[in-house]
């Protein structure tokens, strides 16, 4: 079980650190449904998935800094929540991106899941 969670959240800093690339790269306008979020904040999410990218992974260095990856997989599963309620609230349908992001949301809920609990550093 270690070693499955340690590739989940290898991969879900790979993730993270894929879309705060995508996000310094591109504006929130790309995703019409994402307008409502200011550009600042656009930014300054990036900045934070790159910090919690890194948080995922410090603990292969420090065993004692075991509970940043759950804390950093539930601030992204959290992010995923922000931006499915924002595509609803724009009037936008369940579609194809809030499924995405809800899949993203799971990977996050059982890797925090797992770390606190299945299987703590």
């Amino acid at each position: 079980m270690n070693v499955f969670l340690w590739v989940l959240q290898i991969l879900l800093a790979l993730h993270t650190v894929m879309g705060a690339v995508w996000k310094f790269t591109n504006s929130e306008q790309v995703v019409g449904s994402l307008k409502a979020i200011p550009h600042g904040v656009w930014l300054g999410i990036s900045v934070l998935e790159l910090i919690w990218s890194a948080c995922l992974i410090l603990p292969a260095f420090n065993k004692n800094l075991g509970f940043l990856a759950p804390a950093a997989a539930l601030c992204i599963g959290t992010v995923m929540i922000l931006y499915c309620g924002v595509h609803l609230a724009s009037g936008n349908p369940f579609n194809g991106q809030v499924i995405y992001w809800l899949s993203v949301l799971v990977f996050c809920a059982f890797i925090a899941y797992g770390r606190l609990v299945l299987k703590p550093f």
